[in-house]
C-alpha cells in the first residue's frame, strides 16, 4: 500500500479513447486491468472525465471547413480541433466497461464549458480555471499523486505538469498510458514532464 499521502489519478479511461471508439488510442484498453490493480493500492482515487457538450468549440464538426487535427486560436491560445468525442451522455463519454470505478472517491468531470478545453485534471486549458481537483487533495492531506491512463501526451501531461506547478510530488506511469503521438507530442511532452522534475517511469 501506498501511504495516506499519496493518490491515484485515473485520466479518462473512457470509450471513445479506447479501440473502437470517436479518439481512439491505440491500446487504450490494454491498460485497464493493471489501473484496476494499482487503484487498490491508495487510500484516494480520483477519476477524471471528459464530458464535452455536443456542441464543444474544440471540435471540428463545430468549425465548418475545418478538418479534425488541425489547429485553430482560441481567447487562451492554439487549439487542437478535435473529432467530436465523449459528448455528454453518450456511450463514448462512459468509462471503460472493465474499470473499477467503484474504487474512486471522486470523479472530476472536465471539458463541460462550451467554449473552453480542459486537458488537465486541475486547470481548464487557460491554465487558470480551477476544477477543484488541488483543493480536495489538500483536504485529504495528499502530497504525492501518481498519473496514468489517456493519454500520455495530452490529458496526462497537462495535468502532471499542474500537478508538479502547484508542489505536488509526481509520477506518470508510462506503462498504464498510452498517448496519441500527433506530429511529435509524445517526445515534447515527455521532454517538458522530465524538465519539470516529474518521475517519468
Amino acid at each position: 500500500m501506498y501511504p495516506a499521502t499519496d493518490a491515484i489519478i485515473v485520466i479518462d479511461v473512457q470509450n471513445d479513447f479506447c479501440p473502437g471508439g470517436a479518439l481512439a488510442v491505440a491500446g487504450g484498453n490494454e491498460i485497464v486491468c493493471g489501473i484496476n490493480a494499482l487503484m487498490g493500492e491508495f487510500s484516494t482515487v480520483v477519476l477524471t472525465q471528459d464530458w464535452h457538450p455536443a456542441q464543444h468549440l474544440s471540435f471540428a464538426d463545430n468549425h465548418p471547413g475545418t478538418a479534425p487535427f488541425t489547429l485553430t486560436d482560441m481567447p487562451y491560445g492554439k487549439q487542437v480541433l478535435w473529432p467530436s468525442h465523449c459528448v455528454q451522455g453518450t456511450k463514448g463519454a462512459d468509462f471503460h466497461p472493465a474499470l473499477k470505478t467503484d474504487a474512486a472517491q471522486m470523479v472530476i468531470r472536465k471539458g463541460f464549458r462550451p467554449e473552453i478545453d480542459s486537458y488537465s485534471a486541475f486547470y481548464e486549458n487557460d491554465r487558470s480555471t480551477p476544477t477543484g481537483l488541488e483543493g480536495y487533495l489538500r483536504s485529504r492531506g495528499v502530497t504525492a499523486i501518481t498519473l496514468v491512463g489517456l493519454a500520455t501526451d495530452f490529458c496526462v501531461a497537462y495535468s502532471a505538469l499542474d500537478a508538479a506547478r502547484l508542489g505536488f510530488k509526481v509520477t506518470v506511469r508510462r506503462d498504464l498510458c498510452r498517448a496519441i503521438d500527433l506530429d511529435g507530442s509524445l517526445a515534447a511532452a515527455l521532454g517538458q514532464m522530465q524538465a519539470a522534475g516529474i518521475d517519468v517511469t
